[in-house]
């Protein structure tokens, strides 16, 4: 494979936004093996932080030379300097994080070999780290636009499938509750993608796909971005085939199970999108925002909403 050309060394990222900005720029031109290299850097900018090249290595499937090589490729003289700005992230975004982590580890090794217990306290650790990572990295502009375009938008479409279905399922029920109109778009009945092609850009698409991506949510939201419908993604990197297009991107990585991947995180951002939601419609309560269950509506038509008053485009 060919070097890319990189600008000089002094123009090299020396933050970790701005690498996360070139190897998003450069990832389709990489090689199978490069592009591996990066989706785990993008996805686990802590273990690359904090732990050795050949613990690294070893987590990512490559060798320790693909990861020097991966660097230089990237115009850094090596792995050393890459990884510098990893940990100058964790210095400046996160003071105390890095503590927070080895702590972490410490309660995981104390914990592998008891039993089912055992797995039930490393899962637990594990959702309490994602949800950490998820605290930092989501922002109050991305929340507000989020919010902001489930809330004007004619119809609110939701594809998720496969280990996403339970988060899609989630929204549309909180956003229903909230006389929202939502089109869940499951592949019952094989018509998801032609339901897809009734979308406008008065609509709003919400795609959520992990890796490995259902390939029917990424061909839902190539329909949506053609025919100039808003997206926001839920996925778990910048190279998420979701992320490109996106009119709000919201990555939630989350370190690979040995059977899974966890849902506390996105869980958590999906409840949080549906209260900012309820949040703008309804703007002159004096308490929290809330969103009404079908339980108490059945018991008390007092708890149902107020129709919301149309939004002027």
């Amino acid at each position: 494979m060919a070097k890319a050309q990189h600008p000089p060394d002094a123009s090299i990222p020396q933050n970790y936004e701005g690498i996360v900005n070139l190897i998003t720029r450069e990832y389709p031109a990489l090689s199978p093996g490069y592009q591996q290299i990066a989706r785990f850097f993008t996805q686990n900018p802590n273990v690359i932080a904090l732990e050795s090249i050949n613990a690294i290595a070893e987590k990512s499937g490559v060798h320790p030379s693909s990861l020097v090589r991966f660097a230089q490729n990237l115009g850094y003289s090596g792995f050393k300097q890459l990884q510098g700005v990893f940990q100058t992230r964790l210095a400046t975004a996160a003071p105390g994080f890095r503590e927070r982590i080895s702590a972490l580890e410490s309660e995981l090794s104390r914990n592998e070999s008891h039993g089912n217990k055992g797995f039930l306290k490393d899962l637990v650790v594990r959702d309490m780290a994602a949800l950490q990572g998820l605290m930092e990295s989501v922002t109050e502009e991305s929340l507000s636009a989020a919010a902001k375009l489930l809330t004007s938008a004619s119809t609110i479409y939701i594809a998720g499938q496969l280990r996403s279905e339970p988060l899609a399922l989630l929204l549309r029920y909180l956003l229903t509750m909230l006389h929202r109109r939502v089109i869940l778009l499951d592949p019952a009945g094989g018509l998801a993608q032609e339901m897809a092609l009734t979308m406008t850009e008065r609509d709003v698409l919400v795609a959520i796909a992990f890796r490995h991506y259902a390939k029917e949510v990424v061909s839902i939201t190539e329909h949506a971005v053609a025919a100039g419908t808003p997206v926001i993604a839920i996925t778990d990197s910048q190279l998420s085939p979701l992320a490109k297009d996106s009119k709000v991107l919201f990555t939630v990585p989350e370190d690979e199970y040995t059977f899974s991947r966890s849902l506390a995180a996105p869980m958590c951002l999906a409840q949080c999108l549906a209260t900012a939601t309820a949040a703008v419609l309804q703007p002159n309560r004096d308490s929290l925002p809330r969103i009404p269950s079908v339980t108490e509506i059945a018991r008390d038509q007092k708890a149902r909403l107020p129709k919301p008053q149309k939004l002027q485009r």
